[in-house]
């Protein structure tokens, strides 16, 4: 099963609500909200108040991709204002099993993401612990950039060292997902596919681009 999420990062800010729940009315399995610290990132977008009002718009998975540095100082509020998943960066965290184990404890699941240039060979000793890794198909940041073709292989990696090793783990990719890319990191192996300028833009509305994305991965 592939599984269709919608990063609001690229929605219409003075609507966020509304086009969360558009998103949810089009079949997307789950809303990624993006948090940003300007400082691991060059940007600023949301925060725990974000998370908690769109908790009490939507019933999907609410994913919360924290993209900040020290998240571990961060991870019991939001959980708290609903978060159902919650991703942390390797690369801006000093102690990885102790976040996930964290996350875990207090009911969400945890997830890892992974810059383009990190190895996967940083994952390896976490992997008891994680429920999900996301592969960032471009550097984070910013919506709308390139999707990175070379991340492919990485993702196919990725599904052979966790076959190898027995774990179950979906992959999720983040950046530069749409009609075209969309089809390439299914058959490298995704089962999550986070979209947000592909979603949200004027080209149509939030349900015809969404029920695109499914026709173009035959879900």
């Amino acid at each position: 099963m592939i599984a269709i999420e919608a990063s609001i990062l690229s929605a219409d800010f003075a609507r966020l609500g509304e086009q969360a729940r558009e998103a949810e009315m089009a079949g997307v399995e789950g809303i990624q909200v993006d948090v940003m610290d300007g400082r691991f990132v060059p940007n600023i977008t949301f925060g725990q108040g974000i998370v908690r009002a769109l908790r009490g718009v939507v019933s999907v998975t609410l994913d919360v991709h924290l993209m900040i540095v020290e998240p571990e100082r961060y991870i019991e509020e939001f959980i708290e204002a609903g978060a159902d998943r919650l991703f942390v960066h390797y690369e801006a965290c000093t102690q990885l099993h102790r976040a996930l184990q964290t996350i875990r404890e207090l009911g969400s699941e945890a997830g890892v993401a992974i810059n383009p240039g990190t190895p996967l060979s940083v994952l390896e000793e976490t992997l008891d612990m994680t429920d999900l890794i996301q592969v960032m198909t471009v550097n984070p940041g910013f919506g709308g950039q390139q999707f990175i073709h070379s991340q492919l292989d990485k993702i196919r990696c990725l599904q052979g060292m966790l076959d190898e090793r027995g774990y179950s783990i979906p992959i999720a990719v983040d950046g530069g997902i749409d009609t075209t890319t969309a089809p390439l990191v299914v058959n490298a192996g995704a089962t999550v596919l986070v979209a947000g300028s592909s979603i949200y833009n004027d080209r149509a509305s939030v349900g015809q681009n969404v029920a695109a994305l499914l026709a173009s991965i035959k879900v």
